[in-house]
């Protein structure tokens, strides 16, 4: 009775931040296909800890402390070096001036290194503090504030070109 009482509170938990998840996965990976790969993996680590992670102050922090974890995993593996993903972009896709930022901004972040792509993500988008995010990434605050700077000035070159018209993305 306790371990379907557990598998409904992680499945309730899991419906209802997948989404959250998959977007967080998808900054981190700039790919779909591999953002899903990463929040199965991440969700599959979570209910294998599931106790640990219930008892957990934020469990949101928790989850996407897994799912950077397993991204800078990912991409240590000799798995990831070999592998290449396609840069072009969906048939599908229709230019716009909204779709022509955002995906500057996407091919921008996605030509950070890992980890300073993580440091942008945590801050920026899921809006956590410099201690948050040391804790999340498992580093000193000294670490993000350098790697936050780095991939900030980066972002203002990849900016700064683009206006310029000297960017061929």
């Amino acid at each position: 009775m306790a371990k379907q009482s557990r598998d409904a509170e992680f499945t309730a938990y899991v419906a209802s931040r997948a989404g959250w998840l998959r977007k967080v996965a998808y900054l981190l990976s700039s790919d779909w296909h591999r953002a899903d790969d990463l929040v199965q993996e991440s969700i599959t680590k979570l209910y294998t800890n599931w106790a640990r992670a219930a008892r957990a102050e934020n469990l949101d922090g928790y989850a996407r402390t897994v799912l950077v974890n397993t991204f800078l995993a990912e991409q240590r593996s000799s798995w990831r070096r070999r592998t290449r993903t396609s840069a072009q972009t969906p048939d599908g896709v229709t230019a716009g001036t909204d779709l022509d930022v955002s995906m500057d901004l996407r091919q921008a972040l996605a030509a950070l290194p890992p980890k300073q792509r993580a440091t942008v993500v945590l801050r920026y988008y899921c809006d956590l503090s410099v201690e948050q995010t040391a804790e999340a990434m498992g580093c000193s605050s000294g670490n993000v504030k350098s790697q936050s700077s780095r991939a900030l000035g980066a972002l203002r070159v990849s900016a700064a070109l683009r206006v310029a018209g000297g960017f061929e993305g």
